[in-house]
């Protein structure tokens, strides 16, 4: 039924309120760079283009531009800072006032508002949390930062979305946060001897290598590329996030009644601006994206769980705990041995062929599923290139190859029926992108029927066979 939004529905009045922001957000500030402010402070990052996103991934500034911890700390603080700052302006009385609670119940509301504003993306609201557990600790005179808070934190988001666990957002913002409270102990006594004009600077590098080593791992098992030059863009990016676009999109906030806000636009724009700059030369270095092949299943967990024994163990227990990091890091080395010689797409409509070359594409078509299979193998290859590579022959509708000492054919279109005798003839591995009713010979045949029980094939060099059914197992929502 069509029917007026519920005026007390708090969802679609945060929707209205973000859609409106962002288009007076992309009104004042022109181009991609009010886009990216309009992402940053709203969450709508509809006015991208795909050409930004594509250069903020390669560089490895794509986290910017999802509202995560980065955002709503750095709002939370600047808030804090300009609450608690503010109230010691008021002389004797803050001396008996607890403005550092007010002030972190100052940021707790900012950080709340913010989330309503943002929407119900995971990773904001798991930003909110952990912000929120920071700033509760700070009002329970309990450190902010700590590995208790860490540990309360991702207990409290594993309760409430148990599949968080598997997403690469929890992953990278656990790993990183961890990391960080580990070091700083480390930092705090280093600081110390640095001069001081330097520390900050130091600092920023410091950060900058420690969460990006921690989530590289990550980085590269679930998007299978790492951004070579990560740590210098970041370098170059986060400090206008902190001093530029968080604290003047407050500020603009706080002015808007006013018809002030103007100015704290204008240098939103401009950090923003700065931002596109430094994605773009750094995506644009040579090198500068590395293409990683997919770890096995075993990789991650023996990192991770080395990791953090190192962090909470000490003596034999670390030395045992590094000794599963250099593990883990062997297997993901004999990874591209162990990727499969033949893939076959659910559909019929690609095949993959392992080369000496890397992954001869039967036809540079299937663009999502080609790619996946592409950035699994490590392989940097267009879909054209891969195409182009040394084993299918033939006409577009019956290409054929050689697979174990065999026929190999991936027919497809209006005629492959017609084809399919002749060639089942020759024995070997056949795929048809239809469904045959009766085999017509000694072959091999994945048809699309067989295709639909099995889902995606993957053939070893040994001729073992593992299909998608088999690796999903049966489920109340899978056909048997």
């Amino acid at each position: 039924r069509i029917a007026p939004p519920d005026p007390g529905d708090w969802a679609m009045a945060a929707h209205r309120a973000r859609m409106r922001l962002s288009a007076a957000i992309q009104a004042r500030i022109a181009g991609q760079p009010g886009a990216v402010a309009a992402a940053l402070m709203t969450g709508d990052r509809s006015g991208l283009s795909e050409a930004t996103r594509e250069v903020m991934r390669r560089s490895s500034l794509a986290h910017l531009i999802a509202i995560s911890g980065l955002h709503m700390g750095m709002l939370a603080g600047f808030v804090f800072g300009l609450v608690r700052y503010g109230l010691a302006l008021a002389g004797r009385p803050a001396l008996i006032w607890p403005t550092k609670k007010l002030a972190a119940i100052a940021a707790l509301i900012a950080a709340s508002g913010y989330l309503w504003l943002a929407g119900p993306a995971v990773s904001t609201q798991r930003a909110w949390i952990m912000v929120s557990i920071m700033l509760l600790a700070v009002l329970a005179d309990r450190r902010a930062l700590s590995l208790r808070t860490v540990a309360l934190a991702a207990s409290l988001l594993l309760i409430w979305r148990p599949e968080s666990l598997t997403e690469p957002g929890f992953q990278m913002s656990f790993a990183a946060t961890t990391a960080l409270i580990v070091a700083l102990g480390p930092w705090t006594r280093a600081a110390r001897h640095l001069p001081r004009l330097l520390r900050p600077v130091l600092m920023l590098v410091a950060t900058s290598l420690i969460a990006g080593g921690a989530t590289a791992p990550i980085v590269a098992a679930q998007f299978h590329r790492l951004s070579e030059y990560g740590v210098l863009a970041n370098l170059f990016a986060v400090p206008a996030m902190g001093l530029v676009i968080m604290p003047m999109g407050v500020l603009a906030a706080l002015l808007a009644p006013l018809g002030l806000a103007g100015p704290a636009l204008w240098a939103m724009g401009q950090g923003t601006a700065w931002i596109l700059r430094v994605a773009e030369w750094v995506s644009g270095l040579d090198g500068s994206v590395l293409a990683i092949v997919q770890p096995g299943p075993w990789v991650i967990p023996l990192i991770a769980l080395g990791a953090l024994g190192a962090i909470l163990t000490r003596g034999a227990g670390r030395s045992a705990s590094v000794g599963l990091i250099l593990l883990g890091g062997a297997l993901w080395l004999r990874a591209g041995a162990e990727r499969p010689a033949l893939l076959i797409a659910p559909e019929a409509q690609q095949v993959g062929l392992m080369t000496s070359q890397g992954r001869a594409l039967s036809k540079p078509s299937a663009g999502f599923i080609s790619e996946r299979w592409l950035a699994a193998d490590g392989d940097p290859a267009s879909l054209e290139e891969a195409a182009a590579r040394p084993a299918f022959s033939g006409p577009r509708g019956a290409r054929i190859a050689q697979f174990k000492r065999a026929p190999l054919a991936h027919l497809t279109g209006k005629s492959a029926k017609e084809a399919l005798p002749a060639i089942c003839a020759k024995g070997g591995f056949v795929v048809i992108s239809t469904r045959v009713e009766t085999p017509t010979g000694p072959c091999d045949l994945w048809d699309a029927a067989r295709l639909r029980d099995t889902g995606a094939v993957a053939i070893s060099a040994t001729g073992e066979v593992t299909t998608t059914a088999q690796v999903k197992g049966r489920r109340l929502w899978t056909r048997p």
